[in-house]
């Protein structure tokens, strides 16, 4: 360190880097040790903040002279090439986008819009990069809208995990191939079930990426339940129409009934409600049909099973309700991808629950001014912690920062020379002094952004006063 400025006017402390002159650069390309060429003109990177005021590392990079490559700029140990951000701000800007939007992120670390959505940008890269080819033995398939129309992307979940593998765009069978194009013959082969809902291109692509898949594809068991209430809700508005027509009203107000499951009514509404199931309605019929093919997914052999379901198809293509005939039939034409519940017992409520996530992302997020942008906050959002980590695996950066800090606390004329002690390291790279309110100076904070110490002005001067713990 070559000496520490401070700008009261600017609100910023100035830390300025130098190095020895008999250092030796690795080379980027080969890591070979080399000479240094030059340097580049003077940077500054944002780092985290000192008491209530922006510090900036200043320093000149230094470019290698390889014998092979030539002149190359060096990797800093505290930032990524290209980011005007040390890893450690990166990482508490990214723990901020976890739970805020990007405009309130920006607003709060004094930063731009675009600069923020370049950390994520670059969390989501770094999230890709480190992602191994570990195996994964439960994949959902499922879709989300992006704008009202159809205009959908394809996500594809690690249900074991409940996070994001791929987001593609469109809901289309090539949509589905480049997922299955990425990934190895061993993740391949490490695939057990895939569950999705009866949408033919991803069954199309499915079959013809995974071995075995026929065996391996399990339909959703809440898509048929969604296909068969739609069934009920259908005979329940003819019905009501012609009961009203006579003076009846005893299904006028009960759509929500028939769709709700009995246990979760309240006593009064139960008792209610098993009037009308009981009763002799079309839609009580109707209702009975949808219980009895749930039933099925309570099932673990599979003898039994498609005995109860051939008994079940029997009553279904012959109680004369067209809406239960017509979901009967395109249960029989997928039953086979149904009764593969039987053996992985898997279904689609991760993705839905991933689903759910992304809707917050939205809402949130208030729109998306392109599908790349949605698609990046799905990543970082959704993908898995390794796309909100340490930019640097952040090891060599907490130890840089560490020994910056107790440089600067000796450091006589500097502007945060006020520490009177050097700071207690409790773990790599975290410094913690007192966590009181600071109302004149601010609070300082660790690599997680949690406030760590706390500045008071003293009587006569700026010079603040530490505690530590």
């Amino acid at each position: 360190m070559d000496g520490v400025d401070l700008d009261l006017k600017a609100g910023e402390v100035i830390v300025r880097l130098t190095h020895d002159e008999s250092a030796s650069w690795p080379c980027p390309e080969c890591g070979r040790s080399c000479g240094l060429y030059d340097h580049q003109p003077k940077r500054r990177w944002r780092h985290l903040d000192t008491c209530q005021l922006r510090t900036i590392l200043e320093a000149e990079p230094p470019r290698s002279n390889c014998p092979d490559h030539g002149a190359k700029a060096v990797k800093l140990p505290w930032a990524e090439p290209g980011s005007r951000f040390t890893a450690l701000f990166e990482r508490l800007a990214s723990d901020w986008l976890l739970a805020a939007s990007q405009k309130a992120v920006a607003e709060r670390l004094h930063l731009s819009w675009d600069e923020v959505h370049t950390i994520q940008e670059r969390a989501v890269k770094r999230g890709l990069e480190r992602r191994k080819a570990e195996p994964v033995a439960h994949i959902g398939v499922d879709e989300k809208s992006f704008t009202r129309g159809h205009h959908y992307f394809t996500l594809v979940n690690d249900l074991d995990r409940g996070r994001v593998l791929f987001v593609g765009e469109h809901r289309t069978a090539e949509t589905l191939d480049e997922f299955w194009s990425s990934l190895t013959e061993a993740q391949i082969e490490a695939v057990r079930a895939v569950a999705m809902d009866m949408w033919d291109p991803y069954v199309n692509s499915t079959l013809n990426h995974l071995p075995d898949a026929r065996r391996k594809i399990v339909f959703d068991k809440f898509h048929i339940a969604k296909h068969l209430s739609e069934a009920v809700d259908q005979v329940r508005r003819r019905e009501n129409k012609h009961l009203k027509a006579r003076g009846d009203e005893r299904l006028a107000g009960t759509r929500y009934d028939w769709l709700r499951h009995p246990g979760k009514m309240d006593p009064a509404d139960r008792k209610e409600f098993a009037a009308l199931r009981d009763s002799n309605l079309k839609t009580a019929r109707a209702w009975a049909l949808k219980e009895g093919m749930m039933a099925f997914f309570e099932y673990f052999y599979e003898r039994p099973a498609r005995r109860h379901y051939r008994g079940w198809r029997s009553w279904a293509t012959r109680c004369r309700l067209k809406p239960i005939v017509e979901k009967a039939r395109m249960i029989h034409r997928r039953f086979e991808n149904i009764i593969t519940y039987l053996r992985h017992r898997i279904t689609n409520a991760t993705s839905e629950s991933i689903n759910s996530k992304v809707q917050w992302v939205k809402y949130t997020a208030r729109g998306f001014r392109s599908t790349r942008n949605f698609i990046t906050a799905i990543y970082f959002h959704c993908g898995g912690r390794p796309y909100a980590d340490d930019p640097l695996n952040c090891r060599n950066a907490q130890t840089f920062s560490a020994k910056i800090v107790k440089q600067a606390s000796y450091g006589r004329g500097s502007a945060i020379s006020f520490l009177p002690n050097p700071p207690r390291v409790l773990a790599p790279g975290r410094i913690r002094v007192s966590r009181s309110y600071c109302r004149d100076f601010g609070r300082g904070t660790d690599i997680d952004g949690m406030p760590v110490f706390t500045a008071r002005a003293g009587k006569n001067s700026l010079e603040p006063t530490l505690q530590p713990l």
